[in-house]
């Protein structure tokens, strides 16, 4: 290694979004190399709105392999973590940059030890993707900085051995994760379906319920379904196969109704499966029932789906509107069941904030005069308080370096977080 032993560090930075998935993955059939025991389909988000950003740094003079979360130290002895930084240092290749002296040769990699800060613009372990844009951020920034000559489905084969999900996070637009049939889980991987502006008029909506940690965690709660649901093994065999067929051509034709109908049965076949595991596992609460039965009474009432809903494993709600007006009827009907605590309507919605003038809300008083949804043939009670916040996204695309050193989390001089 050139340059003055210990006196360098070399950085990277990426960010990486989330992804809903609209056909689930629930349940693996190897723990340990994270395989699943179906395919899954998801949509990307846009990363202005819900991503991870992460800076990997490596230095002569680091002693171990440390990593920080939102500004907090977490250990990385985890098998997970072990598991990316093994891949990615296998694939690591010889780096050089002449004007700060750095050679790095591909067996000096092994031993070089790496800083990692990350943080999500979004709540953690809330069911809302979070380890799958994290996973997939270490695993694509960890590869820029190594100099990794692999393609995005080949890191995806990486992402996934750190979460499931993350596989599909490492492209933008409509993703499927194929499942593999080999044992090594080498043909386990993402593909892009199609990119986000294949059908970009869609909105996404996503009613933050709760963004506490859940009780039971997506690696425990599949692993009790996969030894005791029967609908779980029905599911996986004989259901997912030709539901996922479906899915990819509705995406393809762009088929809103289609996609609509399957995205909503997939997710209630999901929970489904969730209540007949021993014992039964409820991510969703109150409030989730009540988002969908307001869904279900509008798309019924219009003869055909309006909107599409889809729950994760938490009790936050993902509602996707085919195009911007149909969205702003949405965000009125839930604004009306769902009023802000506060008189703050700004912070009640992040994200894409015009949606709300469009939807002709400027204050609070305009909330107060939303008429009742005229579907509800006797207007509901309203529910303040039982939604923290929404969000309001569309599709977005896939990981993206980020050059200006000023948004590096690390200090390039002492190769610790920024405000550390």
């Amino acid at each position: 290694m050139a340059a003055p032993e210990g006196q360098w560090v070399l950085m990277a930075t990426g960010r990486s979004p989330t992804n809903i998935a609209v056909i689930k993955y629930w349940g693996k059939r190897d723990e340990a190399l994270i395989l699943p025991v179906n395919d899954s389909i998801s949509v990307t988000l846009d990363p202005d709105h819900l991503s991870a950003t992460t800076t990997v740094a490596v230095s002569p003079s680091f002693p171990s392999d440390r990593m920080w979360l939102n500004g907090k130290e977490i250990s990385l002895s985890g098998g997970r973590f072990q598991s990316c930084l093994r891949e990615i240092r296998k694939r690591a290749c010889e780096f050089e940059d002449e004007k700060k002296g750095i050679k790095i040769k591909k067996e000096d990699w092994e031993n070089l030890h790496v800083h990692i800060a990350s943080y999500n613009n979004f709540p953690t372990a809330a069911g809302l993707a979070s380890s799958a844009a994290g996973f997939a951020c270490l695993v694509f920034t960890l590869g820029k900085l190594m100099n990794v000559k692999e393609d995005y489905g080949e890191l995806s084969s990486i992402a996934r051995q750190g979460s499931g999900s993350a596989c599909r996070s490492l492209f933008g637009g409509f993703v499927k994760w194929c499942m593999g049939k080999k044992d090594d889980g080498s043909d386990s991987l993402a593909v892009q379906l199609a990119d986000e502006t294949h059908w970009n008029d869609l909105v996404i909506i996503i009613a933050v319920v709760s963004s506490k940690q859940k009780e039971t965690s997506s690696t425990s709660g599949m692993r009790d379904s996969v030894v005791t649901s029967p609908l779980l093994q029905y599911r996986a065999q004989t259901v997912v196969p030709s539901r996922v067929l479906k899915m990819e051509e509705a995406i393809k034709n762009r088929d809103f109704d289609s996609f609509a109908k399957l995205t909503c049965a997939d997710s209630n076949q999901f929970h489904a499966v969730c209540l007949d595991t021993s014992p039964p596992i409820f991510y969703m609460n109150d409030t989730s029932h009540r988002i969908i039965s307001l869904v279900e009474k509008w798309n019924h009432s219009q003869g055909t789906p309006q909107v599409a809903y889809t729950f994760d494993a938490g009790p936050n709600a993902v509602l996707i509107a085919p195009n911007r007006k149909t969205a702003t009827l949405l965000l009125q009907k839930l604004l009306y069941y769902f009023p802000p605590q506060d008189k703050d309507l700004s912070s009640y919605l992040v994200g894409d904030k015009s949606i709300l003038g469009d939807a002709g809300l400027h204050s609070i008083e305009d909330v107060d005069a939303l008429p009742a949804p005229p579907e509800v043939k006797i207007p509901d009670q309203k529910f303040k308080g039982d939604v923290s916040y929404f969000i309001c996204s569309r599709l977005g695309s896939g990981p993206k370096v980020i050059a200006d050193e000023n948004q590096a989390l690390i200090d390039s001089v002492t190769g610790l977080p920024k405000g550390v």
